[in-house]
């Protein structure tokens, strides 16, 4: 490892020494995307000095450059979206290309000129986008018109990405409670707890359990970026893959839409010819436009989600008979309110606000008389500002989150439970968390109360500088992240476990047979003997440091820092190199503030037995291989990451590219890791 870091450090130095040579490349972030071209003459010299003006069609915005002395020039951080490249130089006609940027991608924005005089203008049209040959990050994007006519089952944004190869979703709501309503994302077979989940640059992921803490009204969507491997330098902590959202913005012109969708049980098939309830109404609109043209825009838009359903319970195993159901309501409230203003023609700045508000009643497992109801409600502030500065460009996101979560039992109406003053579980299952075949699980949710926070307060910095054929990135983050809340499990009734296939009693009732106490035998669960009973300690928090307005269970704080510095490098027209070094520390994941344990707090008898094993016991605990056992927790501080990759078009055509890459890359701890520690 270290040999490799020292290997990288070297190459970096190196080519920053030789950038006079050599054309630009581009910058592009999570956020934005970029344009980059040469121009050159009928006969494939370059052409310096010529006036490049882009101008983004739907806002009028415009900034004006000079190509380099190479030909070359780099438009720095663009908001995405359709754009026009006006490129004039004297003895040539004018020539106007329509480029279309996309989020995370380098648009290319090359012109043959032909002779003749400026005042001719030769309008070049481009028909769809062509394959990125500039970088080696194996991602895909989807536009505001795939995303309006894909259909997709439901409007859960991030479901939109498994139309891209190689990705799958998964329910939140099956690997932990506080999920129900939000989707994970896997990519590449990898489980989706920790994929990174970015809008307008700002991480809105979940800390404590993974996937994301807000859904988007998918028709707020302008661009929908999917990366799944060598990962852009300015990717937040993830090893597994990133979802990157741009949000629609107003523009010149009005535009907007509203619709009403309804899905109902009658127009379904009915399955083993059971008609089970269902009904769905999701219904929203979106508005945007000018407030002053060319300066000042405002795009709004809301979605509600109104669904009914009856959850069916069908128990297994000596169970079937008992059968039942219970009401399981979705409700979803998303909306988003954008400003953007045009300062002029080198700076940008936008604000957003986005909320949501669902609340959901189900079971952590199929076939379960135990519901509870799961809400969450998320607020964003989100602001940004994108400018140039001479050769050089800055892009600046500042975001603030705030995740709060909340569950209750839902089993008081009309719930089927045998002893209401009790909760059962019967099977391999000892707390009802993973299902079984021949298991039953009715009474109290042994979940409820909980509440979930998290808190993000977030800056981070994105530049770049171009000098000759390279273009220097870097950036800085920073993000405190407090965690916190309580779980009080088993707190509203004991819980009793049994174990199932057990026969009847013959005769003297003994703890391994079913009595029939009760009717129904092996088929009434209160004919199993009990073999545990869980009860909560009334407290429920993790850990001894107040947050939230609570006394305990405060996770973190975490101050995450990361900062990068890269090159992009067109050694050859057709052959883009990218590398780059990437450091990221998490000062608050572990419990580095709990002491090492003395000897003198150890059990005597313990104590007694690791001396009488050879092991020694002066000082702190050391477990039988001379460790320390209980010492403080390491925080690590070396986390630097090498990357490089190349991307190579064959041919020179922009229809086929050749991708590989390498790195090394770190992963998120989720604060459940530590909170179950």
């Amino acid at each position: 490892m270290r040999s490799l870091r020292s290997w990288f450090v070297f190459i970096l130095c190196i080519s920053l020494t030789s950038f006079a040579l050599l054309p630009a490349g581009a910058q592009s972030t999570v956020a934005t995307g970029t344009i980059q071209g040469t121009v050159t003459d009928p006969n494939g010299a370059v052409v310096p000095n010529a006036t490049v003006t882009i101008t983004n069609k739907a806002t009028g915005q415009t900034s004006k450059l000079t190509s380099s002395a190479s030909g070359t020039y780099a438009s720095g951080a663009l908001i995405p979206g359709e754009y026009s490249v006006r490129i004039e130089a004297k003895g040539f006609q004018t020539q106007v290309l329509a480029v279309p940027v996309q989020v995370g991608n380098i648009a290319a924005g090359s012109a043959k000129l032909t002779l003749g005089q400026s005042t001719e203008v030769i309008e070049v049209t481009g028909s769809a986008v062509a394959v990125n040959t500039e970088q080696a990050t194996v991602q895909g994007v989807l536009s505001t018109e795939q995303i309006e006519n894909l259909p997709i089952n439901g409007r859960n944004f991030l479901d939109l990405a498994q139309l891209e190869p190689g990705v799958q979703i998964q329910d939140g709501g099956n690997f932990d409670p506080t999920k129900n309503g939000f989707s994970s994302i896997s990519f590449g077979g990898r489980f989706g707890r920790t994929a990174r989940i970015e809008v307008d640059g700002i991480d809105i992921s979940d800390e404590t359990v993974g996937t994301t803490t807000q859904n988007l009204p998918a028709s707020a969507i302008q661009e929908f970026q999917v990366s799944q491997s060598s990962l852009d330098l300015s990717t937040e902590l993830t090893s597994s893959g990133a979802v990157n959202v741009v949000t629609k913005s107003g523009s010149n012109k009005w535009h907007g839409q509203a619709f009403y969708l309804f899905r109902d049980h009658s127009m379904a098939a009915n399955i083993a010819n059971v008609d089970v309830p269902f009904q769905r109404n999701n219904f929203g609109g979106e508005l945007g436009g000018p407030i002053f043209k060319n300066k000042l825009f405002f795009f709004i838009d809301a979605e509600r989600l109104k669904q009914d359903l009856i959850e069916t319970v069908a128990s297994g195993g000596p169970f079937t008979s008992i059968t039942g159901g219970f009401n399981s309501p979705f409700r979803d409230t998303e909306g988003v309110a954008k400003l953007d203003w045009t300062v002029n023609e080198k700076v940008k700045v936008f604000y957003r606000f986005s909320y949501e508000q669902n609340h959901s009643t189900k079971g952590f497992i199929p076939n379960s008389f135990q519901p509870f109801t799961n809400a969450n409600n998320t607020p964003v502030h989100a602001a940004g500002v994108d400018f140039t500065t001479g050769s050089f460009t800055h892009a600046i996101r500042f975001g603030f989150t705030k995740f709060r979560n909340g569950i209750v039992d839902a089993t008081k109406s009309g719930v089927f439970n045998p002893a209401p003053d009790l909760s059962i579980t019967i099977g391999p299952s000892l707390t009802c968390l993973a299902g079984g075949q021949d298991s039953f699980c009715s009474g109290s949710n042994l979940l409820a109360p909980q509440k979930t926070f998290q808190e993000n307060t977030q800056g981070k910095y994105d530049g770049s500088k171009t000098i000759g054929k390279h273009i220097l990135r870097y950036g800085f983050g920073y993000n405190h992240i407090q965690g916190g809340g309580f779980a009080k499990f088993f707190a509203l009734a004991p819980t009793v476990n049994a174990q199932t296939a057990t026969p009847l009693c013959g005769g003297a009732v003994t703890t391994d047979c079913i009595a029939n106490a009760f009717p129904g035998g092996a088929a009434n669960p209160l004919n199993y003997p009990a073999d545990l009973v869980f009860m909560g300690n009334g407290q429920g928090f993790s850990s001894e440091k107040p947050a939230f307005g609570l006394p305990g269970g405060g996770l973190g704080p975490d101050n995450r820092i990361q900062f990068y510095v890269g090159d992009s490098w067109k050694v050859l027209p057709n052959l883009t190199v990218n590398y780059g070094l990437r450091y990221v520390r998490d000062t608050g994941r572990t419990d580095a503030d709990i002491a090492p344990i003395p000897c003198s707090q150890l059990d005597p008898g313990l104590a007694a037995g690791l001396i009488a094993g050879g092991t020694p016991c002066n000082g702190n605990i050391l477990d039988l291989w001379g460790q320390g056992l209980g010492n403080r927790v390491r925080v690590p501080g070396h986390n630097f990451g090498p990357t490089a990759g190349i991307a190579w078009d064959p041919t020179s055509t922009g229809k086929t590219v050749i991708r590989a890459g390498a790195g090394i890359y770190y992963e998120n701890s989720i604060f459940n890791n530590n909170l179950f520690n």
